[in-house]
């Protein structure tokens, strides 16, 4: 197993790569829009990729690698044409000519867009992109699909403890069902709500750069890389009592937009007393 390496007292903590995959279907999500990618579809102003993006952002980590795939086209044009007057004070002057930005979203972002391809699984676009990494020991990576207001720092100092090669944010996901008793005819004499008690993979990883000697030729991430890492102690599922939500269906995006529609959603970290204090960052991606 490799060995731990904590930051020593009042080191700060290092800016790392941020890996986003964004090329799914999202088919579970379609009825909301076939047009556009799920990471694309909108929370309030922004779609949930630039929500996720903001987050890293919050905690330093501010070179992102998009790995593109159905309708890479929209998440091209997206930046390339940003607005930055949808979530940024502004004045208008001089009949419309002339816009004052107070401040600006992404001055201080670096994005890679790389077509992974329309069909290929989360491992073969991780394993796609691994050049665009340069020598950095460690980087992040995430669905592109769910929102947290985790402590960061916290699961990165937990991730350096414990020597790993990956990490994942382990939830509990907010299901209840029905479980009905009846008898063979059909007739039911019970029913009851009970919702799930099993943690699942929040999908907010960070790997050291060693999880590439575990990836072959087709495989997905989750399935045979991580078989591998459990059998030598190298995976870690970090539990924290964090707010998380996915949006894999219509009812998930919803939900997060009733949350923003009420002015003060958790994962917005970066707006004010609720979010976590970043550290300083270094650009050095050392490990």
């Amino acid at each position: 197993m490799p060995v731990p390496f904590p930051l020593a007292p009042g080191k700060v903590d290092v800016e790392m790569k941020v890996v986003l995959f964004c090329g799914g279907l999202g088919t579970r999500i379609r009825d909301y829009s076939e047009s556009i990618p799920k990471p694309m579809v909108p929370i309030g102003y922004r779609p949930i990729l630039w929500h996720l993006m903001k987050y890293y952002a919050h905690f330093g980590h501010r070179d992102f690698i998009l790995c593109l795939g159905y309708r890479g086209d929209v998440i091209k044009k997206y930046f390339l044409e940003y607005e930055e007057t949808l979530t940024n004070d502004f004045s208008l002057s001089d009949g419309g000519r002339s816009v004052e930005l107070y401040s600006r979203d992404m001055d201080d972002w670096r994005i890679t867009f790389v077509e992974t391809g329309l069909q290929s699984n989360i491992g073969q676009r991780l394993k796609a992109v691994e050049g665009y990494l340069g020598d950095d020991e460690m980087f992040l990576a995430n669905y592109a699909d769910g929102l947290t207001d985790m402590d960061l720092n916290e699961y990165l100092d937990a991730f350096r403890q414990h020597g790993c090669v990956a990490s994942f944010l382990c939830v509990r996901p907010a299901q209840t069902f029905h479980i009905v008793s009846m008898e063979d005819g059909g007739v039911v004499r019970d029913i009851r709500p009970v919702s799930t008690a099993v943690w699942s993979n929040g999908g907010f990883f960070a790997f050291r750069r060693s999880i590439f000697e575990y990836i072959r030729a087709g495989e997905e991430l989750v399935e045979e890389p991580f078989q591998r890492l459990i059998a030598e102690n190298s995976l870690l599922a970090y539990r924290a009592p964090v707010w998380w939500q996915c949006m894999d269906t219509f009812r998930d995006r919803e939900a997060l937009e009733d949350l923003y529609s009420l002015g003060d959603p958790p994962w917005e970290v970066w707006k004010g007393p609720r979010g976590q204090k970043p550290r300083p960052v270094s650009s050095d991606a050392g490990g």
